[in-house]
């Protein structure tokens, strides 16, 4: 397996590093490793109207995609006579995908995927390419052609859509929000209120923060995990962001928590150009395949299981 992008300084200290890194304007990277306890629980409040239902109420359906399917047509084709399979990643957000310092390989739970599609469609891991892609250049770095695939716990909605083509979801999130734990804020409303807020550009999370307009201050920055620094050096009140990457930063950091309450449940699917629907069908395959012989709950025991509020059934989409 290969993999290409930079890989950064190892950090002496995380905040020290992560200061010189943000004001060099270079990536931060994480790498695996031992950690503390996993966050305590917290009861997330049911909303009265999933995002799911908003979507299929404003005239798409989140959960709709090609049939899988085997068959190798003009994209797959076009792909394997390439002799490589290019799938953009993340390497910065901890458990999902990360650079372990020790190996040098990216790895993690979308990580996994990625390589269980890479070697379905060329039939050799070897000839699959992870390449690290921010979080704002995710649609672009597919529309443009520098990457195939998109595993990188990317959000499925309407206007993406519009942009570019979706497999089926392989996990349900939602947004919450990390302040640190010195933090009297109860619930999202209590740490964004007149706050300084964190959020990835080009995430749902920023959307979401914006669209409460309650926030003293939005700040964005090009990956998620620049968020976290942000808040380690006291710049930023708290962080927006998805559940499963709240729950590794948790894990990564022992001085933030989660705080009450959700905001906004979604899916999250691999992104790909809208014209490849064949390509779209096999990637729909490897998911149902990686689900049915059990890779994907292995996958999440290793990874997610111990920072994740709830048992695996609860992040596998139902049938739709």
């Amino acid at each position: 397996m290969h993999t290409r992008g930079s890989s950064g300084s190892r950090r002496r200290t995380r905040t020290a590093a992560a200061l010189a890194l943000l004001a060099a304007g270079t990536a931060v990277l994480t790498g695996g490793g031992p950690v503390g306890a996993a966050p305590a629980a917290t009861t997330a409040a049911p909303l009265a109207v999933h995002q799911d239902q908003q979507d299929q109420a404003d005239g798409c359906d989140v959960y709709r995609s090609v049939p899988p399917s085997t068959d190798d047509g003009p994209a797959v084709k076009a792909v394997t006579a390439r002799r490589s399979l290019v799938i953009g990643v993340d390497q910065n957000s901890y458990r999902w995908g990360a650079r372990n310092p020790n190996t040098g390989q990216i790895e993690g739970f979308d990580i996994d995927l990625a390589r269980a599609i890479g070697a379905a469609v060329m039939g050799d891991p070897d000839k699959v390419v992870l390449k690290p892609v921010a979080t704002a250049d995710r649609i672009d770095a597919i529309k443009k052609g520098r990457v195939d695939l998109i595993v990188r716990t990317m959000t499925i909605n309407c206007k993406r859509m519009e942009d570019v083509a979706f497999s089926k979801p392989y996990f349900n999130i939602s947004q919450r929000v990390l302040v640190p734990k010195s933090s009297p804020a109860k619930n999202i409303d209590d740490a964004i209120k007149d706050k300084a807020v964190c959020a990835a550009d080009g995430s749902t999370a920023l959307t979401v923060v914006k669209e409460k307009k309650t926030a003293r201050q939005v700040v964005t920055v090009e990956n998620q995990l620049d968020c976290l620094v942000l808040m380690q050096l006291g710049k930023v009140d708290a962080t927006m962001t998805d559940n499963g990457l709240a729950a590794g930063q948790a894990a990564q950091d022992q001085t933030v928590r989660i705080v009450d309450g959700e905001a906004q449940p979604e899916v999250i699917g691999v992104a790909m150009l809208k014209d490849s629907t064949d390509l779209t069908a096999r990637v729909n395959q490897v998911l149902a395949d990686y689900y049915a012989r059990g890779d994907w709950t292995r996958s999440y025991e290793r990874w997610l299981k111990p920072y994740m509020l709830n048992e695996a059934e609860h992040y596998w989409p139902a049938p739709h």
